[in-house]
Formats: C-alpha cells, sequence, structure tokens
C-alpha cells in the first residue's frame, strides 16, 4: 500500500479558510516510512484530531484525498477515482470494523455476517450460509449466530462486526478504536482474535487506537500529530497482553506505583 503527498482539507461551515486535516503524507520507497507491506499489522497513534481517522477513512475509500494518491492492489485511488470503482473495491477488498459495530440491529448475527456476500453475489445462497457459519465459528459465537445485536454483549457484537468485514475475504482490514466500547477482557480477546487473524491468514491490517499498550500486538506503530507522520516504530515481535498480569499493571497503575510492570505484562508468543 503506496501514499503519495496525500492531503485532505474541509471547508468549515462559517469559515472561509480550509482546514487542511492532512498534509504531504507519504508512505512510498522515496520516503522515511515505507509503504504498508501485505500481511503486515499496522497500528496508527497520535493524538485526537490528529488525523488518524482522516487517514484510515481515505485508505479505505470512504472519503476522497484533497490531492495527492493512494496504490491499494495495484489500483491507484485519487480524485479521479470513480463512485462505481470506489464502491466495487471496498466491497470486494476491503473490510471496515469500527468503534461503534454498526450491525443490523433487526437482523440475527448470522444474517449481519451473511449480508456482504449476498450483496457481492459471487456465491450460491448455500455457499453463502456455510462461508456465515463458518466465519461465526471463527470468531467463537457459533452458538450465537440467531441471536440479535441487542442479544449480544458487547464483545459479542465486535466479534460479529469481524466475522462479517471478513466475508468477502478482503485483503485489508481497517479497524478504528475496534476495543474503544470494550472493557479489559473483551479487548483482550478481541486483540487476540485480530493477531490470530493477521498471522494465520495473512490479512493486512491498519488500526487506529488510543491505548498505547496494545501496541504490542502490531508489526509497525506510525504516529500521526497535525497532520504529518512524525516517527515509526517496529516491534521485533508481535505479543499478545496477559489478562491477568495487566490487570495487575493496571491496578499498579491506579496505586501510582507500576514500576517494570509493563514489561510483565507481555506474553511471548514467537513460537
Amino acid at each position: 500500500m503506496i501514499v503519495r503527498n496525500l492531503v485532505k482539507e474541509y471547508t468549515l461551515p462559517g469559515r472561509e479558510e480550509k482546514v487542511r486535516v492532512l498534509k504531504n503524507l507519504s508512505l512510498d520507497e522515496n520516503s522515511e516510512i515505507y509503504p504498508i507491506k501485505h500481511g503486515e499489522f499496522v497500528m496508527i497513534r497520535g493524538p485526537s484530531g490528529g488525523g488518524k481517522t482522516t487517514f484510515l477513512n481515505l485508505l479505505g475509500t470512504i472519503d476522497e484525498p484533497t490531492s495527492g494518491s493512494i496504490e491499494i492492489f495495484g489500483e491507484k485511488i485519487d480524485v479521479n477515482s470513480t463512485d462505481a470503482f470506489l464502491a466495487d473495491l471496498r466491497l470486494r477488498r476491503i473490510g471496515f470494523v469500527f468503534q461503534t459495530f454498526n450491525l443490523l440491529a433487526t437482523m440475527s448475527a448470522f444474517e449481519n455476517v451473511e449480508l456482504p456476500m449476498v450483496v457481492l453475489g459471487n456465491r450460491s445462497p448455500a455457499e453463502c450460509r456455510k462461508r456465515a457459519l463458518h466465519l461465526l465459528d471463527i470468531v467463537g459465537l457459533s452458538d450465537r449466530a440467531q441471536h440479535l445485536p441487542s442479544e449480544l454483549s458487547g464483545g459479542e457484537q465486535q466479534r460479529t462486526t469481524i466475522a462479517r468485514a471478513l466475508a468477502n475475504e478482503p485483503q485489508l482490514l481497517l479497524l478504528d478504536e475496534p476495543t474503544g466500547d470494550l472493557d479489559t477482557r473483551n479487548t483482550i480477546e478481541i486483540m487476540d482474535l485480530l493477531l490470530k487473524l493477521n498471522r494465520e491468514r495473512k490479512v493486512t491490517l491498519v488500526m487506529v487506537t488510543h491505548n498505547p499498550d496494545l501496541e504490542c500486538y502490531a508489526d509497525r506503530i506510525l504516529y500521526v500529530e497535525d497532520g504529518v507522520f512524525k516517527k515509526q516504530a517496529i516491534n521485533s515481535h508481535q505479543r499478545r497482553l496477559n489478562y491477568e498480569k495487566y490487570m495487575l499493571h493496571l491496578a499498579s497503575l491506579h496505586k501510582r506505583s507500576a514500576g517494570s510492570a509493563a514489561v510483565d505484562m507481555l506474553e511471548d508468543n514467537r513460537n
């Protein structure tokens, strides 16, 4: 995934001067921060208002750049890209997971997961049903398939959202604060699931988060501030949070005596 000189400006009501949210962002062979690779797990971090979600929306073609270009799967996206082309790209090759689950309230978990396949129309009804059930099994919800979103916990709703995002076998999964509304246990369970999908299915993940404790899951962290990339950090290997140790770490922070607990809250998963 290559980004070249990406600019995004907005015009706010009552103001003549445009607000520039992103300022010539680049992820290419000539920039210090290199392109996002296939199968990579990249996190986007930075202060509120710095441009993280705007950048994610541009990657997902939900919004269009003011200038500059994005190249995804060899396809160039810029101000000249048609709505039909972008809609087809989103449906076939990009999955989305947001902080608010955005499940259809009148449809069961199974129906929510099945819907993108029905819309795309390249599978028979039997194949759609089989894949929807398989995806719910992958995320640990095979016994909740017929439940409405209102009958699911927050963690279960987010698992359903992830299953739906995977329905059409996307090559890219974009996640905007996917654990923001979840408690600690569900946060770790969702992050473990995402790491498993990244490792086993080689899905490229780009995730926005405010939580620095989740950086251990990523291959690389990009820090965005005031519309520019400030720096990047690279993990030598991905690691998971250990729930019990992490809770002790949080408790120690609450008591203002964390010490070196941050190191102990991780699990080594290189094997």
